[in-house]
């Protein structure tokens, strides 16, 4: 199975999905978004995929979203694209591609329904327990 994850290193949400999928027995092509974005047509292409607005994957916590006034309804959606693609840090992850579909894995443990084998118990790095 094929898997890639759109990752930040940063983000422990992100490093617990990695780690899930590593535990899974597959290899990932990991895609470090903030440092090689995605093209305009891959994004567009990964929110239609997950059944989203581009405005649900907007992240809000450690980006310029309060700066740049992101909660005004005024901005449509090719707006908010073109934001997040001058901005990437402002793309919500960890996204998942897998043959079994497309994710915003948000918690962590929405990647194991994206898995062929999925770990059948994990430990996030805050020490929490995630069991099937």
């Amino acid at each position: 199975m094929t898997v890639t994850i759109y990752h930040n290193p940063a983000c422990g949400t992100s490093r617990n999905t990695l780690a899930m999928i590593r535990a899974s027995g597959v290899e990932p092509e990991v895609i470090e978004y903030v440092k090689t974005p995605p093209s305009r047509a891959r994004l567009v292409e990964l929110i239609k995929a997950m059944g989203i607005s581009p405005r649900a994957l907007l992240r809000e916590k450690g980006t310029p979203y309060a700066e740049l006034g992101l909660a005004d309804p005024k901005w449509s959606d090719d707006e908010l694209i073109d934001l997040m693609l001058e901005h990437p840090i402002l793309i919500n992850r960890p996204i998942v591609v897998s043959a079994k579909g497309v994710r915003l894995c948000r918690p962590s443990e929405r990647v194991l329904d994206l898995l062929d084998n999925p770990p059948a118990s994990f430990v996030k790095e805050d020490g929490e327990k995630v069991t099937r």
